[in-house]
């Protein structure tokens, strides 16, 4: 398969740019950079929110930015598209989390607000559970964040908060019908460990139209990389597809490519075989 002269690659970060320790492997970083100084575009299409976009990501020269799963759009440092959650959702959603004693943090473009609690929680899903070292990882992949959260926001693009076993999704999903999304991810690629309270109708797919609407591109000229659910909306917007080897069967099954781990050179050897490097 070759690529056309100028493609527009849409990058997941966590399980496709980035593994699983939040690690960026040096031929995903010298992969998007020769892409780049091909004559492609490249966005990051992703769950984070833009506080969680460092340094080390956009010093690849991207030309911009999907971010919070869809509610936020940016092309060369234009803001296209942003969206938040209600505020009155989210105030109810901090007293029911509280109530329930789950660590959560609410993602917004100014910055991550979590509770005290969520490092050791969180920590608690990875192999060895809450060990002081996995403690200070978690702390070490949401370096930023500012913790003592015990209210609400009116800028949160959504809210991330740690799984318990036995909790019902489903419910919650009930409780909130018509006003916010219910859903989960994981962070080891392995099982969910969080759950997100997130905008209805907002999806990386809807943002993607956003985008090419505004770049003026067709969605054949779209291609698309992700390695989780949370992509399907990406896949189908995009003329290509490419789901990582980490990816579950069900994301792999919907993409036009699969590629090999994010560990083991996905991400470059998958730009290697559409033409987009050399």
């Amino acid at each position: 398969m070759t690529a056309a002269s100028s493609r527009v690659l849409l990058l997941d970060i966590d399980g496709t740019l980035v593994n699983y320790r939040t690690e960026l492997p040096a031929g995903a970083a010298a992969a998007v950079r020769e892409a780049r100084a091909r004559g492609h575009r490249v966005y990051l299409c992703t769950g984070r929110s833009r506080a969680e976009i460092y340094d080390h990501l956009w010093d690849l020269g991207v030309d911009g930015l999907i971010g919070g799963n869809g509610s936020y759009v940016e092309d060369a440092g234009q803001v296209i598209f942003h969206q938040v959650l209600d505020p009155a959702v989210v105030a109810e959603a901090v007293e029911w989390l509280l109530a329930e004693e789950l660590a959560f943090y609410l993602e917004c473009n100014s910055g991550l607000y979590g509770t005290d609690d969520l490092p050791a929680k969180a920590a608690a899903w990875l192999d060895g559970g809450a060990t002081p070292e996995n403690v200070a990882f978690f702390r070490a992949a949401l370096p930023n964040l500012i913790y003592g959260t015990r209210s609400g926001r009116d800028d949160v693009n959504k809210i991330s908060f740690v799984l318990r076993p036995g909790l019902d999704l489903d419910a919650l999903a009930a409780r909130y019908a018509g006003r916010a999304a219910i859903d989960s991810w994981s962070m080891t690629g392995k099982r969910p460990e969080f759950g997100e309270i997130g905008q209805l109708g907002v999806h990386k797919g809807v943002a993607i139209d956003r985008l090419t609407g505004h770049l003026g591109v067709p969605a054949d000229d779209l291609i698309g990389f992700g390695d989780a659910r949370s992509d399907l909306g990406m896949f189908a917007a995009c003329g290509v597809s490419v789901a990582m080897g980490n990816a579950p069967d069900e994301v792999k099954a919907a993409a036009s490519l699969v590629t090999d781990h994010v560990d083991a050179g996905g991400l470059a050897n998958a730009f290697r075989r559409l033409g987009l490097i050399g």
